[in-house]
C-alpha cells in the first residue's frame, strides 16, 4: 500500500486573520524609520515643548505680555497667520505662537509616515511579497497608523512635559491639540493612499487637502477675533486652536477629534478591504499608444509637470495671500517695540514691513524646500519600483537619467520661488524687484538641503529618506526657534541661517555663493556615488 503525503495547509494573506503579521510590519516599519522618527518628534516635540524660555525672555512682565496679545488679536492679517492670543500668560503665548506651525508639522510627518508605509510599499512592490506570507489584509495600514500613533503621542508628550511648569492642564491640551490633529491627517492620508494608485499623488493630494484646511483657519481668523467664524469649525487646525490651551481648555474638542479620527480610519479600513493589491479607486489613465518622450530628461518631465504645476499654483496663491497682508503688519506694530522686536528676530533688523515680508519670504524658502527633496526623491521611488531598470538598461546612462529628474527639483525650486515673488508682489502692490531679489536669495539653502537627500540616496539609499528629516528639521528650526530666541550658532545648523534677510539690508554675497558652491559640490558627490554604486534590487 502506498501511502499519500499530504501537503501542509499554507495559509496565504492572512486569511481569515485581517491582522495578522501587524507586529512584524510594525518593527520593520520603526527599523525603517529609526532616523527620520526620532528627528520629526525630538525638534518639533522638543522645540515647542521647550518654547516658554523664549517668550519668556523677551516678554518678562505682564505688562508686555498684555500689550502683544492686545495688538495681535486686534490685527486681521496677523490673526490669519497666527490665530488669536486667548490668554496672555507665557503658556498662551507659546500656544497662540507655535500651534499653527506645530500642528502643521505634526500634519505633513503624519502623511509622509502613512502614504510610505502603505501605498509606497505597493507601488514598490514590496507589500505584494509580504503578502505571499502570513500578512492579513489589514495588517499594514494598522502598523503604518500604529508608527504615526507612537510619533504623535511622542510629541504630544514632549510638548505637555516640556510646558507643564506653566499649567499642567494647559499643557496637556496644547499637546493633545497637535496630536490629535496628527492623527486625524494620519486617516486622511490613509483613504488617499487607497483612492490613489502612487505614494506621489497620495502625498499631493493629503498636502493639498492640509492646504485648504490652513487656508480656511486662516479666512475664520482673519474674520473674527475669537476663532468663532464657521470656517474655523470645518477645519480641524481651527479645532485645535478652540481648544484654548492655557485659556479655560475646551476639553470637549477631544471628543470631536476622537470622533473624526475613527471616522476616517474606519473609511480607510472599509476601502482597503474593497480593493486588490496595487490597484486603487481611481486609476491612473494609460499612456497613448505610441509613446512620444525622446529623452530621459522628457520622461522625468512628464513625470513631475503636474506636481510642479500644483506647487507653483500654491505659491502664487499664497504669495497673493500674504503680500496682501503686509501693509496691515505696519499698521499694527506702530510705536510698540515690543511688537517690532518679534518681527525683526523673523524678519531681520530693517523697517517692519521689509521685515514681514522677509519673514514671509523665509516662510515660502523653507516650504519649497518640501518640493525639492521629494523631487530628488523620485529618484529613489523610480529605482525601488522597478521601472528605472528597463530604462538604464537602454543607452541610457544613470547620470543622464537623474539628470532629468534632478532639473526639475533644481529648477523647479527656483520656478516656485519666483512664482512666489510674483504672488507677494501682487498682494503687496510694490517692490517688484527687491521681492524677486529675496525670494531668489532663498533658492541656494533649497539646493543645499536638495543636495544633501540626493547624497543620501546615492551614498546610502536605505537612508535617502532621512532628506525629509533634515527638510523637517530646518523648517522647525526656522518657523519656531526666532520666537523662542534660539543662540544663533544653533540657527546656522540649517542653512537658512546664513541668508541675508531681504528685502531690507544690504546684500550679503558670501554666505550665498558659499551655499551655491556647496549645492554644486553636493550634486557632484551625489551624481559620483549614484554612478559607482549597485542598483537597488
Amino acid at each position: 500500500m502506498t501511502a499519500v503525503a499530504v501537503p501542509a495547509k499554507v495559509e496565504r494573506g492572512g486569511g481569515s486573520r485581517p491582522f495578522a503579521g501587524t507586529g512584524t510590519l510594525f518593527r520593520l516599519a520603526m527599523r525603517r524609520d529609526r532616523i527620520m522618527l526620532p528627528v520629526w518628534v525630538l525638534v518639533v516635540g522638543g522645540v515647542v515643548g521647550g518654547g516658554a524660555g523664549g517668550i519668556e525672555k523677551v516678554y518678562d512682565t505682564a505688562a508686555k505680555r498684555a500689550t502683544l496679545a492686545e495688538d495681535m488679536t486686534g490685527n486681521s492679517s496677523l490673526r490669519a497667520l497666527y490665530g488669536p492670543v486667548f490668554d496672555d500668560s507665557i503658556g498662551g503665548l507659546v500656544a497662540w505662537r507655535y500651534g499653527a506651525f506645530a500642528t502643521v508639522i505634526a500634519a505633513v510627518m503624519s502623511l509622509i509616515l502613512v502614504v510610505r508605509h502603505t501605498r509606497e510599499e505597493e507601488e514598490t512592490g514590496r507589500q505584494e511579497m509580504l503578502s505571499s506570507t502570513m500578512v492579513g489584509r489589514r495588517a499594514p495600514l494598522t502598523a503604518a497608523l500604529t508608527v504615526a500613533f507612537i510619533a504623535n503621542a511622542g510629541i504630544t508628550l514632549l510638548v505637555a512635559g516640556g510646558l507643564s511648569s506653566q499649567d499642567k492642564n494647559g499643557a496637556l491640551a496644547f499637546g493633545l491639540a497637535i496630536g490629535a490633529v496628527g492623527m486625524l491627517f494620519a486617516g486622511i492620508a490613509a483613504i488617499i493612499a487607497q483612492l490613489t494608485e502612487t505614494a506621489r499623488l497620495a502625498k499631493g493630494l493629503t498636502a493639498a487637502v492640509l492646504g485648504v484646511m490652513f487656508l480656511l483657519r486662516a479666512a475664520g481668523d482673519s474674520a473674527t477675533d475669537d476663532a468663532s467664524s464657521p470656517l474655523n469649525w470645518i477645519s480641524p487646525l481651527g479645532w485645535a486652536e478652540n481648544m484654548r490651551p492655557f485659556a479655560e481648555e475646551r476639553w470637549g474638542l477631544l471628543g470631536l477629534f476622537t470622533v473624526a479620527i475613527l471616522l476616517t480610519v474606519s473609511a480607510a479600513y472599509a476601502l482597503a478591504a474593497r480593493r486588490d493589491l496595487g490597484m486603487s479607486f481611481l486609476p491612473t489613465r494609460p499612456g497613448p499608444a505610441q509613446g512620444t518622450l525622446a529623452t530621459a530628461g522628457g520622461l522625468a518631465w512628464r513625470l513631475q509637470r503636474g506636481s510642479l504645476l500644483g506647487w507653483s499654483l500654491g505659491f502664487l496663491l499664497g504669495g497673493i495671500v500674504f503680500g496682501g497682508m503686509t501693509d496691515g503688519a505696519a499698521d499694527l506694530v506702530g510705536d510698540n517695540e515690543s511688537t517690532r522686536d518679534l518681527f525683526e528676530r523673523m524678519g531681520g533688523q530693517s523697517g517692519i514691513t521689509e521685515a514681514f515680508l522677509s519673514s514671509m519670504v523665509g516662510l515660502f524658502g523653507m516650504v519649497a524646500a518640501l518640493f525639492a527633496v521629494a523631487s530628488v526623491l523620485r529618484l529613489y521611488g523610480e529605482e525601488t519600483s522597478q521601472r528605472a531598470e528597463p530604462l538604464l538598461s537602454n543607452a541610457v546612462s544613470r547620470v543622464s537619467w537623474a539628470a532629468g529628474h534632478l532639473v526639475i527639483a533644481f529648477g523647479g525650486a527656483a520656478l516656485i520661488m519666483m512664482v512666489s515673488g510674483v504672488g507677494l508682489s501682487l498682494g503687496y502692490g510694490k517692490e517688484f524687484p527687491e521681492i524677486m531679489g529675496a525670494c531668489l536669495v532663498q533658492v541656494p539653502a533649497i539646493w543645499t538641503l536638495a543636495g544633501i537627500t540626493l547624497v543620501l540616496y546615492a551614498l546610502v539609499p536605505k537612508l535617502a529618506t532621512a532628506g525629509w528629516a533634515v527638510a523637517g528639521a530646518c523648517l522647525a528650526l526656522g518657523w519656531i526657534g526666532p520666537a523662542a530666541d534660539l543662540p544663533q550658532s544653533v540657527m546656522n545648523i540649517s542653512p537658512y541661517g546664513h541668508l541675508p534677510k531681504l528685502p531690507g539690508p544690504e546684500m550679503e554675497w558670501t554666505p550665498v555663493l558659499v551655499l551655491l558652491l556647496l549645492s554644486v559640490a553636493l550634486v557632484a558627490i551625489g551624481l559620483s556615488g549614484l554612478r559607482r554604486r549597485d542598483q537597488i534590487s
